[in-house]
C-alpha cells in the first residue's frame, strides 16, 4: 500500500504511458504529471523499494504488484469520472475531481458508485 496520493499518481501515469509505448522513461512520466525529472527519480526509488516498479537501463516497468495496484487506481478513476459525468459535471472537471477522489474514497463507497454506474448503463441501453 502507498501512503500518499502522489505514489498512486506515479503508478497510474506509468500504466497509462506503458499502454501507449513499450518503454517508459522518467522524462515522459515528468511530462505526464507536470513534475520535475528529479521528483520522478526520487519517486522511482521509493516505488522500487516498495516493489512496485523496476528501473532497468533508464526504462521504467511496473512489477506484477505495481501493475495490479495501478490498474486498481485507474479503475477507480474511470468509474468516478463516469459517475461525475452522469451527474452532469463537465468532462474536464469530472476528470480533475476523479483524480483527487480516487485516493480518498472508501471501498464501500466505490462499490456503491460502481453498482450505480452499472445500473445507469443498463437503463441507458434499455431506453435505446
Amino acid at each position: 500500500m502507498i501512503d500518499n496520493e502522489s505514489g498512486e499518481d506515479y503508478l497510474e501515469a506509468i500504466l497509462r504511458l506503458s499502454a501507449r509505448q513499450k518503454d517508459v522513461h522518467s522524462v515522459e512520466v515528468a511530462r505526464e504529471l507536470k513534475v520535475s525529472k528529479p521528483a520522478v527519480t526520487k519517486a522511482m526509488r521509493i516505488l522500487t523499494g516498495k516493489g512496485y516498479v523496476n528501473v532497468v537501463d533508464n526504462h521504467i516497468h511496473l512489477t506484477e504488484s505495481g501493475a495490479a495496484y495501478a490498474e486498481q487506481v485507474f479503475a477507480k478513476h474511470k468509474e468516478l469520472t463516469a459517475f461525475l459525468e452522469r451527474l452532469g459535471v463537465d468532462a474536464k472537471t469530472a476528470e480533475t475531481d476523479a483524480c483527487r477522489m480516487e485516493h480518498l474514497i472508501s471501498d464501500a463507497t466505490f462499490a456503491a458508485i460502481k453498482k450505480f454506474n452499472g445500473r445507469a448503463q443498463a437503463f441507458k441501453e434499455e431506453k435505446a
